[in-house]
Parts: structure tokens; sequence; C-alpha cells
């Protein structure tokens, strides 16, 4: 279970990477391996690795790693994977080729502050890259 929302991250990178005809990317480097961010931690038994055109130079623009607390970010990622997979649930209404399956992000595992910056960051570039709109509401983000 631990593994699942890593794999579900993965399989929307290399989905994505195989179909950006459809989706209208700006992308600024062709270079994958530059494109590709990889945590591992094997004492947890899970793994992220991001593949997006884009992301990493998009990464460096974005609020330092040390700028949010990981509680901040632990709440954020809960509320972007819920919606997220609602999303999923909702193919009629929400482009099944974006929202492929549902993320397992477990509440109460303690992924460390690089998975949570990682993820949060990458929910925040999948928004904008993809101009989706999770939260209607949201306001100001911290």
């Amino acid at each position: 279970m631990k593994n699942s929302i890593y794999i579900c991250i993965l399989a929307l990178c290399i989905y994505s990477c195989g179909t950006t005809k459809d989706r209208k990317l700006d992308v600024s480097s062709t270079d994958n391996a530059s494109d590709t961010v990889r945590i591992a931690n094997d004492s947890l038994e899970y793994e992220i690795i991001i593949i997006e055109p884009g992301f990493t130079s998009w990464l460096v623009t974005q609020q330092p790693r040390g700028y949010y607390s990981q509680q901040f970010l632990e709440v954020r990622n809960r509320q972007y994977v819920t919606e997220y997979n609602q999303r999923v649930l909702q193919p009629q209404r929400f482009d099944p080729n974006l929202y492929l399956q549902q993320i397992n992000y477990e509440s109460r595992t303690d992924y460390g502050y690089e998975v949570n910056y990682l993820l949060y960051n990458y929910f925040l570039f999948f928004e904008r890259q993809y101009r989706q709109k999770f939260f209607v509401s949201r306001g100001q983000r911290f």
C-alpha cells in the first residue's frame, strides 16, 4: 500500500510522457533525464519518482525547502489526494487521461519532509501545467 502512491505517480508521469500531443505542454527541456526526480526510503519501503517534462526547472522557481512546515505539506497533500481521487472516480466529468488511477496516500505514515515537499509541488505543477483547479475557494496559498 505504501508503494501505491508512488506507483500511481510514476504511472501518471510515464503516461503523460507518452501522450503529450493531447495535453498542450509547455516543454522547456527535451532531456527527460534532467526532469526526473527520485526520492527513496528503504526503511519505509516507498519511493517517489516524478518524470514530468519541465518539472525540475519549474521546481527551482518555487518556495525553497524549509519554507513550509511538514505539517502544512501533509495537510495540503491529504486535501490534494482526496480531490484527485474523487476526480479519478468521475471520468465523465474529468479528463481520464489526466486522472488515471487513485493515489494511496496514508495520512498515518510519516513520509518525511522531502516526499511531502515534492508531492505538494507536483500537485501545484499539475494544476498549472494542465490548467486544473483543485480548490475553487482556496484563496491565497500559504
